[in-house]
C-alpha cells in the first residue's frame, strides 16, 4: 500500500503547522521552510498557493496521497451539503484517525500502522485498511491476541497522554479499559482539527 514515509516534522516545517504532537517542539526552535536556501523562497504570494498550502497541510495532517485525496473531494462534492465540511467528516470517519482520536495510538501514522497490521476488528471482523469508513453504531476494538502485546498492556497510559483526553468527543466513545472504540454519532464540524479552512481547499480543486 503505497504512503508517504518523508519526516512528519519536515513536513509539519514545509506546511507551517505542527502535524504531529512531536513537532511543536522542533517548529519552536526552526522557524521557516526547511531547506538550504529555505530563507530565499517566500512564502505567500497567490492565492492559488495559499488554497495549495491548505490542501498540502490537510492531506499530510490525515496522512492520504494526492489521488486518494482528490477522490474524497470529489466524492464529498456530490454529497449533500457543504463540500468541505463533507471533507474533513469523511477524513475524520476514517479508521485510522478513529484509532488516533480515541487516544488509542499517539499519532495519525502509528495508528495507521495499527491497522494495517490487523490489530482491530470491526464489528467483530477484522480489518486491515486504515481508509475504511465508519458509521454511527459501528464498534472497533482489539483483537484478542493483541490485546496480550506489550503495547497494548500499555494502553492506559497512552491513552491518558493523547490530546483527546481532556477534551474527549461528543461523536465518539473510547474505552481504553475494555479496548473497544463505539462511534455514537457523525463527527461534527467543530470538533476537527483546530487551524484548518476547509473553503480554501473546496476553492483549490474548483478551479
Amino acid at each position: 500500500m503505497a504512503r508517504d514515509t518523508s519526516p512528519i516534522v519536515k513536513q509539519s516545517r514545509r506546511e507551517g503547522y505542527a502535524l504531529a504532537p512531536k513537532a511543536h517542539k522542533v517548529m519552536a526552535r526552526k522557524t521557516g521552510i526547511p531547506g538550504e536556501h529555505s530563507d530565499m523562497r517566500v512564502r505567500g504570494g497567490s492565492l492559488y498557493l495559499t488554497q495549495l498550502r491548505e490542501k498540502q497541510k490537510v492531506r499530510r495532517l490525515y496522512g492520504l496521497l494526492e489521488k486518494q485525496f482528490a477522490k474524497l473531494m470529489k466524492e464529498a462534492s456530490r454529497t449533500d451539503g457543504l463540500a468541505g465540511e463533507n471533507l474533513l467528516k469523511f477524513l475524520e470517519q476514517r479508521a485510522d484517525n478513529v484509532v488516533y482520536r480515541a487516544g488509542f495510538a499517539g499519532t495519525r501514522r502509528q495508528a495507521r500502522q495499527l491497522v494495517s497490521h490487523g490489530h482491530f476488528l470491526l464489528n467483530g471482523r477484522r480489518i486491515n485498511i486504515p481508509s475504511i469508513r465508519l458509521k454511527p453504531g459501528d464498534v472497533l476494538e482489539v483483537r484478542p491476541k493483541s490485546q496480550k502485546s506489550e503495547y497494548f498492556k500499555n494502553l492506559d497510559g497512552i491513552y491518558s497522554s493523547s490530546p483527546n483526553f481532556n477534551t474527549p468527543l461528543s461523536w465518539l466513545k473510547s474505552d481504553p479499559k475494555n479496548m473497544k472504540i463505539e462511534i455514537t454519532s457523525l463527527p461534527k464540524r467543530d470538533e476537527a482539527e483546530a487551524g484548518i479552512n476547509e473553503q480554501l481547499i473546496v476553492e483549490y480543486y474548483s478551479r
